[in-house]
């Protein structure tokens, strides 16, 4: 993934930066794929490992002390959002 800066002329692009600041939001293209646009300041990644083999990937990731307890975290803390919704939000009925 590479970063684009964003020019401040680009009116169009900035208005759904700010909206995105908010919210978040899924932007529909004109051929019906689906980005989503949200702040990543907050954004934290887990390295896992860059094995093969599934099964021992897997065992690694369940033994990330650090990656259990984020997930448990924003298990319990947080805004949760009905998985109606985010269906109905991506175009799933």
């Amino acid at each position: 993934m590479r970063t684009v800066n964003v020019s401040t002329r680009s009116k169009t692009l900035n208005e759904l930066l700010k909206k995105a600041r908010r919210t978040g939001l899924i932007l529909r293209a004109a051929d019906g794929n689906r980005f989503v646009l949200a702040p990543i300041e907050q954004w934290e990644g887990f390295d896992v490992g860059a094995g093969d083999d599934f099964a021992h990937e897997v065992d690694r990731t369940g033994r990330n002390r650090k990656l259990l307890k984020r997930l448990a975290q924003r298990r319990t803390n947080g805004k949760r959002i009905p998985l109606a919704r985010v269906k109905e939000e991506l175009g799933f009925h």
